[in-house]
């Protein structure tokens, strides 16, 4: 896999799994170490957009915040970018949100989902191809119901550590919580917003962080910042289901939904429909198919034929196939073997996308042809608006796709280290509603997302103490970054205006 591809894994989405890091032993990152002590930059322009069918007058505004040690040292520079109605109204909803990575900037939810502008890329699961990408009207963005403050965590976008500050700070799960909680509430305060009705999400590890702050914000920290709604895009919050190592068979098991998605939307598979053969793979997975890989080397040669050949049909691939894997197919392996006869890979963020690779025998795709079908147009989008639209004056590149988070990442909860380690962040948010009565959950998932299946979200919100009766789910028809599919933005920003105006 070359650099680009490990890039990609990155993206938004999972990068790194449950796994202790070595960040104690690593160098001080050199990007900080060049980066003269922070000077905090504030740049506002008055503007007027279309948005839900309504004509509004807003401000954006791009600002540095500076988070500091107790004896006053600058540590961090964290960017927001915030859309607020004029004239502003102190009861009015605001939404806080983030990207993933946890590398990864907020470039994509707000350049491609619910930001004022929008970049025009390909709706059908092609390349973005070359520039020029324009800078399109969003109509699609939530202004007409919520201000939008667009937060870059450090190492992400143009935020950044301070020269000198150590790393193990800011990069973990707890430590990110924190500083993201910091700047949410110093937002609140800096602009008269404690009376409003507050909404906090992200994408794909921007779920995790999501329980990671609410923890902050209700509980652990400050307790004193009221939340009504969390919206999670694209969830990861069991992170068990995400290593298909020797022994781990869960992780088969959320998975296999999306494979028959997958074979179903390339004609591999058949079904009346991509709900029908998801709700078809859900019962076998976490039937039959969940009772023959946890029975081991004792299941029984008819069971293991009959459980072989329903894989089969679910998934578009050989009986010999499954049988050579033991039954046990990862998702890498998937993305090369599904379309292998017509000398193509699909996508991991969207297996819509199609990919040619260098030669059709290996066993793992070269490159992900969802994230390369898409990140130039991103980043040059983010970049023409920030500095040139709202005039933010920097010479720090854009970090869409940040790599300094990832070398430093703490995983650890503080008591889940060693063999204790299970990394599964749900039960923050099921004591965050249960100790909030008030406080409701949005889930969007796409069928043909392998980054952060949608089986595997299901799985971790509906375990015990959740309730149920909040959680609002929502499917569309495109995989991790489902508003790439321009039917799916619209109806992703139609599902979460809706959840929003039913407080």
């Amino acid at each position: 896999m070359n650099a680009r591809f490990l890039a990609a894994l990155a993206a938004a989405s999972t990068l790194a799994l449950a796994v202790p890091t070595l960040a104690q032993d690593a160098p001080k990152p050199e990007a900080a170490a060049k980066v003269a002590s922070p000077t905090p930059q504030v740049q506002s322009r008055e503007l007027l957009g279309s948005f839900g069918g309504q004509r509004i007058p807003y401000k954006a505004t791009i600002a540095d915040t500076i988070l500091s040690s107790d004896d006053g040292k600058p540590e961090a520079v964290i960017v927001t970018t915030s859309y607020v109605k004029t004239p502003m109204d102190p009861t009015r909803p605001v939404f806080f949100i983030y990207n993933g990575g946890p590398g990864s900037g907020s470039v994509w939810l707000q350049m491609g989902a619910f930001g004022p502008k929008r970049v025009a890329i390909p709706s059908d699961a092609k390349d973005d191809g070359a520039p020029p990408y324009p800078l399109l009207d969003n109509p699609d963005s939530l202004l007409d119901v919520a201000d939008l403050v667009f937060i870059d965590p450090p190492g992400t976008g143009f935020s950044y550590l301070a020269p000198g500050t150590d790393p193990k700070k800011y990069y973990g799960l707890k430590q990110d919580g924190r500083a993201i909680a910091q700047v949410i509430r110093r937002w609140i305060n800096d602009n008269g917003r404690w009376s409003s009705p507050k909404y906090l999400g992200g994408e794909s590890y921007g779920t995790s962080r999501t329980a990671m702050v609410v923890d902050e914000l209700e509980g652990s920290t400050y307790n004193d910042v009221g939340l009504n709604g969390l919206i999670l895009i694209s969830t990861i919050l069991d992170f068990a289901g995400r290593q298909p190592t020797p022994g781990n068979e869960m992780a088969f098991i959320v998975t296999l939904p999306n494979m028959a998605a997958a074979a179903f939307y390339h004609g591999k598979a058949k079904a009346a429909s991509v709900e029908a053969i998801a709700e078809e793979a859900r019962k076998f997975a976490i039937g039959p198919y969940a009772s023959a890989l946890l029975k081991g080397q004792d299941l029984p040669a008819d069971e293991r034929a009959a459980v072989r050949k329903e894989l089969a049909r679910l998934t578009g691939l050989s009986e010999d196939y499954l049988e050579q894997a033991n039954l046990r197919v990862t998702d890498q392996r998937f993305y090369k073997e599904l379309l292998r006869d017509r000398g193509l890979t699909i996508g991991r963020l969207d297996a819509r996308y199609t990919g040619k690779d260098f030669d059709n025998a290996g066993e793992t795709p070269d490159d992900d042809p969802s994230f390369y079908g898409i990140d130039a147009g991103y980043t040059a989008a983010i970049n023409q608006w920030t500095r040139e639209t709202l005039g933010y004056r920097t010479d720090r590149q854009y970090q869409a796709i940040g790599t300094e988070p990832g070398r430093y990442w703490d995983w650890s909860l503080g008591s889940g280290s060693g063999r204790n380690a299970y990394l599964n962040i749900a039960p923050l948010i099921g004591q965050a509603m249960r100790q909030n009565a008030g406080l409701r959950l949005f889930n969007a998932q796409g069928w043909y997302d392998f980054a952060t299946p949608f089986f595997g979200a299901e799985y971790s919100l509906k375990r015990p103490g959740i309730p149920q009766e909040r959680i609002t789910w929502k499917y569309y028809d495109a995989g991790h970054m489902m508003y790439v599919r321009d039917e799916d933005r619209a109806k992703l920003s139609a599902d979460i205006r809706a959840f929003i105006r039913a407080r």
